[in-house]
């Protein structure tokens, strides 16, 4: 580390403890304050904060390893998220969440299932999943951020008491990276999660330009050609992944075969499968919503999901290509000579790349760029899911009648346990990749179907999300459990063939045993109350099987209509998901030279931008204020 690369990420990180604390005073107000920035801060701004949010070093890791491997097509993989819920948002999700008014995902289940008991079961049960969903992508940050700052810094942070190591390097400096984060987020709330994303993001683009201008000064078209193949650049699959690398790099090859990816064709079946129930089941109780529910008016919210979409892609995939590049060129050669190559090699490539291969101060920038995305990241699930321990289980249930202060002092120490709980189960992972499937395909999969159900059938009742729900987190936590553990078990076994199951094909089954177990908590308990279900669809408007309470209130309304919009806003989210993915693969193609396919991105997101215009925009633009 030179000095102008380390001068450069002190003033980053003093300027952002700076910007964080400056405002924090606004937060101080009371929860809504706190946590939803008073429903007045305008929407640009917070859709530049959710998509610096999205923005994740660990994530950044993970999607410069799989593009490495794997080539342009990587870009599906995303698809286990699925980055494309945020289409689903954008077309009528964000709509139906904000016109419920209140402040937090499960504070919202009430509103849908009534505050009796049944109701708030479901309430219970979605604070207790927003907040472990928080400590699970705490401890992904934890992880993912040691080992990045740890190959890159040169000063050993082991910490020993005597003989005796207490904490790794990694571990140090993810505990110091996490506190100056967790400083700012509790202090200043909303307000101050806000104000760092919005400078994190302008950091995170200058950085990705720089070395996306430094990989086309640096590196020839010749030097890029000699390294990938044809079928790396290559979108379309079959049934089976095709040979991507040449004889020359045969030990890529060979860590494909053992990735659990090979069959490409059932990988996306399944992720289709899942993204599109997960994606109408609408945005797990995190950041994305808090973003939403933080905006002024309906209209606004949509704006907002559809800016987070527009920014995120270009400037973050243009970073990933350009460093993939440097890696493919410089580090290919070293690492296809390595008997041992793993998944967890492509985890530390952006590190390395970094670390060997990036010019002094614009190493600086590129380390403060992601440092910016980890903080900006980790900061939102701060903010997010202590909301639910305070507003949804301690002021609901053990102090109702307290002052606005007292509830923020309470934040505070809520915002501690969640992000200390976060670190302790850190310690516990893995790796990056062995985190993201398990929150993508197990700890998601579980939330999905109850979720899905809430919005479009009305005889789903609180009981039946309960257990629903109840069902999804058990066998998501078994999965974690066996996945940790799967060195552990006997060969031939089956925990040990049960643990070996990649975690996106055991997605069906948790979506099969928590559909189940909302079937039987529905059909075993009595509906929810008419009144609430008449007073959710007159709100929320929502298509699917409704027409039994669209009835009762055309008796009292003669003039209510019901929403037909189901095969338009699909068509919208088919389309939105062509423009997005367009602009996934448009700085792909940029960097790697192959402009032929680059122009055939941009026409798509020009074509895709204007048909948006009239489908979706235009809607829009007709919601009162």
């Amino acid at each position: 580390m030179s000095i102008v690369d380390t001068s450069i990420i002190l003033v980053y990180l003093l300027l952002t403890l700076f910007v964080g604390i400056w405002v924090s005073k606004k937060a101080s107000k009371g929860l809504k304050s706190y946590f939803l920035g008073g429903n007045n801060i305008k929407w640009y701004f917070l859709g530049l904060s959710n998509g610096s949010g999205m923005f994740d070093v660990s994530g950044t890791a993970w999607m410069v390893g799989i593009l490495f491997l794997y080539g342009v097509k990587s870009f599906m993989f995303m698809w286990l998220w699925p980055v494309w819920n945020q289409v689903f948002i954008m077309m009528f999700l964000a709509v139906w969440i904000r016109r419920s008014n209140i402040m937090t995902g499960s504070e919202w289940i009430l509103t849908r299932f009534g505050n009796d008991r049944a109701g708030r079961a479901s309430h219970i049960i979605v604070a207790i999943f927003a907040i472990v969903s928080s400590i699970g992508f705490i401890a992904y940050f934890f992880e993912g951020v040691g080992k990045f700052i740890a190959i890159i810094l040169p000063w050993d942070m082991a910490l020993h008491l005597g003989a005796q190591q207490l904490l790794t390097s990694e571990q140090s400096y993810a505990l110091i990276i996490i506190l100056l984060t967790t400083i700012y987020t509790i202090k200043g709330g909303m307000f101050s999660v806000v104000a760092t994303e919005v400078l994190q993001y302008g950091i995170m683009c200058i950085a990705g330009l720089l070395v996306a201008a430094y990989v086309f000064i640096s590196i020839s078209d010749v030097e890029i050609g000699s390294v990938i193949s044809e079928e790396w650049k290559n979108i379309f699959f079959g049934w089976e992944l095709e040979t991507h690398w040449s004889e020359k790099y045969q030990a890529f090859n060979d860590l494909i075969d053992s990735e659990g990816y090979k069959m490409f064709g059932a990988f996306i079946g399944m992720t289709l499968f899942k993204g599109f129930f997960a994606s109408i089941a609408g945005p797990v109780p995190s950041f994305d919503l808090q973003r939403i529910l933080s905006t002024k008016t309906v209209k606004e919210a949509a704006y907002m999901s559809g800016f987070t979409s527009l920014i995120l892609y270009i400037p973050r995939y243009l970073l990933i290509a350009a460093v993939v590049v440097i890696a493919l060129v410089t580090l290919s050669p070293e690492m296809n000579g390595d008997a041992l190559l793993s998944g967890e090699d492509l985890e530390i490539l952006l590190p390395k790349v970094i670390n060997f291969h990036v010019p002094i101060g614009i190493k600086g920038l590129l380390l403060a760029g992601l440092l910016a995305a980890f903080m900006s990241t980790f900061s939102a699930f701060v903010n997010a899911g202590p909301a639910y321990i305070v507003n949804d289980i301690y002021k609901k249930y053990f102090k109702p009648e307290a002052t606005p202060r007292h509830y923020v002092k309470v934040s505070h120490l809520a915002s501690f346990l969640v992000v200390g709980i976060g670190v302790f189960m850190g310690f516990f992972a893995n790796s990056i990749n062995s985190l993201t499937l398990w929150i993508t395909s197990a700890l998601f999969g579980g939330y999905v179907a109850a979720n899905f159900l809430k919005w479009v059938w009305w005889r789903f009742n609180g009981w039946g999300y309960f257990w629903g729900m109840l069902a999804g987190l058990i066998i998501a936590t078994l999965q974690f459990i066996l996945d940790q553990n799967k060195g552990n078990f006997i060969e031939g076994s089956a925990l040990h063939e049960l643990s070996q199951l990649h975690a996106i094909y055991l997605f069906p089954i948790i979506f099969g045993v928590s559909l189940l177990g909302s079937f039987l908590g529905t059909f075993l308990s009595k509906p929810t109350d008419m009144t609430v279900l008449k007073s959710f669809y007159k709100d929320v408007r929502p298509w699917g099987w409704w027409h039994t309470i669209y009835k009762e209130l055309k008796k009292e309304d003669p003039s209510i209509t019901k929403n037909h919009a189901f095969w338009k806003d699909m068509m919208n989210c088919v389309i939105g998901i062509i423009w997005q993915s367009s602009m996934i693969v448009l700085p792909i193609y940029f960097v790697i030279r192959d402009y032929n396919k680059a122009i055939i991105a941009l026409i798509l997101f020009i074509i895709t931008s204007i048909i948006l215009k009239f489908t979706w925009l235009d809607k829009v633009n007709k919601i009162p204020n």
